[in-house]
């Protein structure tokens, strides 16, 4: 249950979860939009993830945020492939392409990336699916209710956890039914992604019921839920929060954690695990 098979690679994720160091190439994204839209720029802060530790650079050129909007193939194309070539050249850790578009992910898995990161869970383009059964990626399949443009118009869910659940059982089957085996795939709740601040935190304490159906990734690093717990506006102020939610996600299943800050969440993962195998 909590290996994942991609590739060439079979990662035993018992006992030691993963980092995943997010590379945002773009002007736009909620946190640090614009720091790293130079693709200099861009290598070197992927290089600097790796040294503190991340297992995974999850490269993306189209903001998600709530309200972003869309961006050209080509455009997104520019600003990623570039990246993934330079890191891939200096580097054997894995890379994941963080986009809705088949094209980019199949540019970007033949410039050497091995994971597909898919905010939509591949239902937003219809060649996604295809392109993952005709590759050996990894899959990482999220929740998201709506378009970045709609997400937040009032999100509703009579049962946040089941609902979640739900849509993860049938997008696995699904998956499955298109030649893809679910040990391909983990599986990302979607935290800030058509959810209010009481569905995020209810998904985080019922973590356990969603990390048994595959792997969990969660990505809440310096999300808005954050400032919303500590009514502060100031990105700062969410540096230690993530880093408890990180120890808080490992502890109740979460495999993977998706985080801007590589260091001190690695070392909160290997505090957490380190008490939960002397168990």
């Amino acid at each position: 249950m909590f290996r994942w098979r991609f590739g060439n690679h079979d990662l035993d994720l018992t006992h030691r979860g993963l980092i995943m160091g997010i590379v945002n190439v773009t002007p736009d994204s909620f946190s640090d939009g614009g720091r790293f839209n130079d693709h200099g720029r861009a290598v070197e802060h992927a290089l600097a993830l790796i040294a503190e530790g991340a297992d995974i650079l999850d490269i993306g050129g189209e903001s998600t945020r709530p309200g972003a909007e869309p961006v050209e193939e080509a455009e997104e194309l520019r600003r990623v492939l570039p990246v993934i070539r330079a890191v891939r050249s200096q580097t054997k850790a894995l890379i994941s392409i963080d986009t809705m578009k088949a094209a980019v992910a199949r540019a970007a898995l033949d410039a050497g990336a091995d994971i597909i990161n898919d905010v939509t869970g591949l239902r937003a383009d219809a060649a996604m699916p295809r392109l993952a059964a005709q590759t050996s990626a990894g899959l990482v399949v999220m929740h998201m209710t709506g378009t970045p443009q709609t997400m937040q118009a009032n999100p509703h869910y009579d049962d946040v956890v089941a609902e979640v659940r739900g849509y993860f059982e049938n997008r696995l089957r699904l998956l499955e039914n298109e030649g893809i085996a679910p040990e391909r795939v983990v599986l990302d709740p979607g935290f800030g992604f058509g959810k209010t601040l009481e569905h995020n935190l209810t998904l985080m304490r019922e973590l356990p019921k969603l990390a048994a159906l595959r792997p969990l990734l969660i990505g809440v690093s310096r999300k808005s839920m954050i400032a919303k717990v500590l009514h502060s506006d100031a990105m700062d102020d969410r540096f230690w929060p993530t880093i408890a939610l990180s120890a808080y996600a490992r502890e109740h299943g979460a495999r993977i954690v998706r985080v801007h800050d590589v260091r001190p969440n690695r070392e909160a993962l290997r505090m957490m695990e380190a008490i939960l195998t002397s168990v």
